[in-house]
């Protein structure tokens, strides 16, 4: 049976093949997503909870212990650290790397509800949770300066105005505005005059809450009409506050400016930012996943123009982290390695073959078969990052072996007067199963990447997958586009004319092949000291490897 024999019988539908393997692989190349690492999505959730003023004792106790005795009943977790701080508890849950994320998460919720009955009744909202890929970076941070404007207010801007519109920014997945809090008002309470007045701290937390709460006013009506009331009674400033009657004592009235020191501030005092040395708020900005980091970050600085023009003249807008360097100089620099790869292979393939019309077609299968393989990456829903164009140029190697063994045993039925037509349909029919059973094999030895487990296994997935699929395309190009371009491009070997250079680099091959047939025929003469030499090799092989550091 002849694989390649349809398509040499039809050079024009083989060359269009090819020309579409090209266009598919080609127009792949542009939509692959640019990434440092394999897009490994890592099931882990981090669930968070809020109690202002409590201690990181109570933290631990009232509200960590309940949700961690929830979540310990929700199958596929494989590890839990929870860390209480003053008035937060954060609790982190690790799942097996089979388990999907979604369906965790719903778990997740679920353990939430359940807990919620045995949390403090004065909590202030829910416990809220969100995934976290402990693989994914920020991939830029921008920092807000400011010679003039105070720090909360530069955090109002960034979290109110900044935040919003970088996360509609196509391929911005999350943005955190850090470096700082929103403002405030906070009031210190002196309890020596608290305990004087015999006012209790609930009394005053009770006083602020009514105080600042906007409830509904009603409305005033007639037969005829009805006017809705539209009193604002939230307060916003400090010295709005000092004037707050918290209780009355002896017929008199207590206000909060006298038991307290009212100041307009932030929610919390303990968090900064610097940049330069200077205080700044930060905004943190990860990507989608799957989104391509290097276009993102494109299309974020195409926005700071825009942004900075949408605040306050007086705050200086920067960058001061672009994860996307160094990302941009390790790609640039392994695709420079794979085109110096794929030129030094088709460079030795003419200082053995020496002819240009041989050369041409390892050269044109080579690319083809890389090219091609972008097309296969795409709708395994790959990206270009260290591991997969690694894989693409280890493959180099070993796509140009197919095309090379197709196009010798081609060759060999031209040296012995074939036309080139008849050599390619008896060379191929000889040496199509060879190839595949070659490609099989080499397939095959990445088997055991594939079938790890763990992160490790998961990062290199995508590099054996690559690298398989590059072998697949390869054999694909041999058994149909080799041989039909040695069928057109090879001439008999009456028919080709050799210069000086030719005839000298043939004396120097036959040399090397006098001395090859001398070394053979000295190990087929002596066996016994051959196979003793192997055998000695293979032992010091398991020596070297059990010696050798592990880790």
């Amino acid at each position: 049976m002849n694989i390649s024999a349809p398509f040499i019988k039809r050079p024009i539908g083989t060359s269009l093949l090819a020309a579409a393997l090209l266009m598919a692989g080609a127009l792949a190349f542009n939509f692959l997503p640019v990434a440092p690492l394999p897009q490994v999505e890592f099931p882990v959730i981090q669930v968070s909870a809020g109690l202002p003023g409590a201690s990181p004792e109570t933290m631990a106790s009232a509200v960590a212990t309940p949700l961690e005795r929830q979540f310990g009943r929700i199958a596929g977790i494989n590890q839990m650290t929870s860390t209480s701080q003053l008035g937060s508890t954060s609790i982190v849950l690790q799942f097996d790397l089979n388990r999907n994320i979604d369906a965790a998460g719903r778990d997740v919720q679920a353990a939430i509800n359940a807990a919620r009955s045995q949390l403090p009744a004065n909590l202030p909202g829910n416990p809220s949770y969100r995934k976290v890929n402990p693989a994914d970076a920020p991939i830029l941070i921008l920092a807000l300066t400011s010679d003039i404007l105070t720090l909360p207010k530069m955090y109002d801007t960034a979290d109110s105005i900044l935040a919003q519109k970088l996360a509609q920014v196509n391929g911005v997945g999350q943005v955190f505005v850090g470096g700082g809090a929103r403002p405030a008002v906070r009031a210190e309470l002196n309890p020596t005059l608290l305990n004087k007045l015999g006012v209790g701290l609930d009394t005053v937390r009770t006083a602020l809450g009514s105080a600042n709460a906007n409830r509904p006013k009603g409305e005033l009506a007639d037969p005829v009409n009805a006017w809705g009331i539209g009193a604002n009674d939230q307060i916003f400033r400090a010295d709005q506050y000092r004037k707050l009657i918290v209780a009355y004592k002896n017929g008199a009235p207590v206000r909060l400016g006298d038991v307290g020191d009212v100041q307009d501030s932030v929610e919390d005092i303990h968090v900064i930012g610097l940049s330069s040395g200077k205080p700044a708020v930060l905004i943190i900005i990860f990507r989608q996943p799957g989104a391509n980091i290097i276009q993102t970050v494109d299309r974020v600085r195409e926005a700071l123009p825009l942004l900075k023009s949408s605040i306050s003249p007086a705050i200086d807008l920067n960058v001061v982290l672009d994860r996307t360097v160094t990302v941009r100089a390790s790609v640039a620099d392994i695709e420079f390695t794979l085109l110096i790869s794929v030129v030094l292979v088709i460079l030795v393939v003419f200082a053995f073959l020496r002819t240009f019309r041989a050369t041409l077609i390892p050269s044109v299968a080579v690319p083809l078969s890389l090219i091609g393989t972008f097309g296969i990456m795409y709708l395994l829903g790959y990206s270009l990052d260290n591991l997969s164009l690694m894989a693409l140029a280890i493959s180099t190697g070993f796509v140009v072996d197919d095309a090379i063994v197709v196009l010798e045993n081609i060759t060999r039925y031209l040296e012995q007067g074939m036309r080139p037509v008849q050599a390619a349909f008896r060379g191929a029919r000889e040496i199509g199963f060879t190839v595949l059973s070659m490609s099989t094999s080499l397939v095959a030895v990445f088997i055991p990447i594939l079938m790890m487990g763990g992160i490790v296994g998961r990062l290199f997935r995508e590099f054996a997958v690559t690298l398989s699929a590059a072998i697949a395309v390869s054999l694909l190009v041999s058994l149909t586009t080799t041989p039909t371009m040695c069928a057109k491009f090879l001439r008999p070997l009456g028919e080709e004319k050799h210069g000086r250079i030719y005839r000298a680099s043939e004396r120097a091959f036959d040399h090397m092949l006098g001395m090859y047939r001398g070394s053979l025929r000295w190990v087929l003469r002596h066996q016994p000291l051959t196979l003793l030499i192997t055998i000695l090799t293979a032992a010091l092989s398991v020596y070297l490897y059990i010696d050798v550091p592990k880790g």
